[in-house]
């Protein structure tokens, strides 16, 4: 389906949005788009569902949305949309470049993930931003390469969040590392956290804020009370392509990589090895 605007869709909820998990993809230019909806159906994802701009090439077989996604809040726009006409469905966003990875995610479906989640009374999956980057600038110069992807293999740190009052949150941390971390002094302060809450169970109350955290405290944990539970990683050319095209940090940055750099072998047990998922109780 092809739908003229945002209204439309959710016009259309009980067709569109009745079977899950859904998977919400901002298509933000012409990069590595099929192999990003590639990914999202061999991870078993019910509804794939692309907003981009009405002249972008969208494949055929999957459902889009005309809608202008390169302003600041169109994310939160666009999930707190959803949200609201799907409760009870898991969703997944993410961008066009981005390759959602979770525990076993080789065998097992993400659906049988949410599943999982479901029936330990856990209604979010904490999902790190792992950046991607070609180790050669001169041959990719978007800093793209999806055949030959490297990743930071080490430099990344939590601290622990407070509320307005200064004191800490149960269960929540700010995480950083990867190239926002190496070149920070490129990258705005409030997008510095890796981490995502980009994979969670829609529910009627709930809502996304402008920082990309969710006003119900529960949704913005990394685990149960009870026990540690499984979390995923967002494996991610988004940075690298900004990195690149934005003229500053592109005149000044003639490498991606550093002693730490590791060739990425898309597979999660290496992010299992680099601790950037875990498993949580799930065998």
């Amino acid at each position: 389906m092809h739908y003229p605007d945002l209204s439309a869709l959710i016009a259309d909820r009980r067709r569109a949005l009745a079977k899950g998990p859904i998977a919400l993809v901002l298509v933000e230019d012409e990069v590595e788009v099929a192999s990003t909806f590639d990914h999202l159906q061999n991870c078993g994802f019910a509804k794939i569902i692309a907003f981009a701009a009405a002249d972008m090439d969208i494949p055929a077989e999957i459902d889009r949305v005309d809608h202008e996604v390169l302003t600041d809040l169109a994310l939160v726009e666009i999930v707190n949309a959803v949200i609201g006409a799907a409760p009870g469905q898991w969703i997944h966003y993410c961008f066009n470049g981005e390759y959602l990875f979770y525990p076993f995610c080789e065998d097992r479906s993400v659906g049988e993930l949410a599943a999982f989640c479901t029936e330990e009374r856990r209604d979010t999956v904490l999902t790190y931003v792992v950046d991607l980057y070609a180790n050669d600038l001169t041959a990719f110069p978007d800093g793209v390469n999806k055949a030959a992807a490297y990743l930071d293999k080490s430099g990344y740190y939590a601290l622990a969040r407070k509320d307005e009052t200064g004191g800490f949150l149960d269960r929540q941390l700010d995480f950083f590392g990867g190239l926002r971390w190496r070149f920070e002094e490129h990258v705005a302060t409030h997008r510095r956290r890796i981490d995502r809450m980009s994979l969670f169970k829609a529910a009627p109350d709930l809502r996304m804020g402008p920082d990309r955290r969710f006003n119900l405290s529960e949704h913005n944990t990394y685990a149960c009370p009870w026990h540690n539970s499984p979390t995923a990683a967002v494996c991610s050319f988004r940075t690298a392509k900004a990195l690149r095209r934005n003229p500053g940090s592109r005149d000044q940055i003639g490498n991606l990589c550093w002693q730490y750099t590791a060739r990425f072998n898309w597979h999660s047990q290496q992010l299992f090895d680099l601790g950037l998922m875990e498993p949580g109780q799930w065998f």
